[in-house]
């Protein structure tokens, strides 16, 4: 028995299901566009977190040293690479390490972790006075050089300073001399009908250009200036390492030649051998191991080179010392 009025409409005597099914897929519609807007913030604020994550981690490279200072621990600074402005292993970055190092109540003793064949004698030379100096305002704080595969020229320089040397039988130290190179165009210039048109004030402004021939007295001149670096190095070695060389048995120690690890300990060019982990272990006593090397931030870094580009392509055309 149909129970609806018989003065309705067609329209309205429809059934109301298939509002209730419109209702419904509004509804389901609705909702899902609710939870893909919080799924769509939800990965917003991911991603976010992300790129602040990577922003923290490049701008403030020793963030995670720095919280891990709390309880003993042997400071390592490393010295890897060209010791050279512009390089990883230059004097600010080691010596601002150092002073970290040494300034933290915490630090048992500072690792130097070298693994360099040299470089510049200037920058050597200021790493080498800023140990000396450090040793001096902190007598009872250890300063040790680990080598790695090799400690050579402005390397050793710098280990020289440090309290005691640690090597691998296989490293290579020593190569105690100075050296500085270039070339010469001049034949080439002849041989390709090129006339070289140089124009300076001051005798010895073009000193060792490399289209022009060589003068005896700039030579002379330049191999006195080495000879002073050299004995400036030599120095450096014998007061670092007193009477632990054996220069008597090595004559030829400070010619430029180098050894092998086991052959350095034997001529008191080094002490003993050890890694940086079996020195902070056995030596120092202590397990944990704190990096303070300083990290160039990454806008430093890009502006830097944009900066040393330039001058490196204008520096590789004349000639340069190093301590080798």
């Amino acid at each position: 028995m149909d129970n609806q009025p018989d003065n309705l409409t067609p329209e309205q005597a429809k059934p109301d299901w298939e509002k209730k099914v419109l209702e419904q897929l509004a509804f389901a519609a609705l909702n899902e566009q609710k939870t893909t807007r919080r799924w769509g913030i939800f990965f917003k604020l991911l991603t976010f977190s992300y790129f602040v994550a990577l922003l923290l981690i490049v701008a403030y490279p020793n963030f995670e040293s720095e919280m891990s200072t709390n309880s003993q621990h042997t400071a390592v600074v490393d010295v890897l690479g060209m010791i050279a402005e512009g390089e990883p292993a230059n004097a600010h970055s080691v010596i601002t390490g150092l002073r970290d190092a040494a300034k933290d109540k915490n630090t048992k003793g500072i690792i130097l972790n070298i693994n360099s064949p040299g470089g510049s004698p200037v920058q050597s030379a200021d790493i080498y006075d800023e140990i000396r100096r450090l040793k001096k305002l902190h007598p009872d704080l250890p300063i040790y050089s680990v080598v790695g595969d090799i400690c050579a020229s402005g390397g050793y320089y710098i280990a020289a300073a440090s309290d005691k040397i640690f090597v691998n039988q296989a490293s290579l130290i020593g190569s105690i001399g100075v050296v500085m190179n270039g070339f010469g165009f001049t034949h080439v210039l002849e041989k390709l009908g090129v006339e070289r048109r140089l124009l300076t004030a001051g005798e010895h402004k073009a000193m060792l250009d490399p289209f022009s021939p060589v003068k005896n007295q700039e030579t002379k001149h330049m191999q006195s200036l080495l000879d002073q670096v050299h004995q400036q190095f030599i120095s450096a070695v014998r007061d670092g390492r007193g009477q632990r060389l054996k220069e008597t048995e090595a004559p030829e120690m400070f010619s430029g030649l180098v050894w092998t690890g086991s052959e350095g300990v034997r001529l008191g060019l080094a002490d003993g051998f050890g890694s940086v982990d079996s020195v902070s272990r056995e030596i120092l006593g202590v397990e944990e191991q704190v990096n303070f090397t300083p990290q160039e931030h990454l806008m430093d870094r890009l502006a830097g080179k944009l900066g040393t580009a330039f001058g490196h392509s204008i520096a590789t055309l004349l000639p340069s010392a190093e301590v080798r």
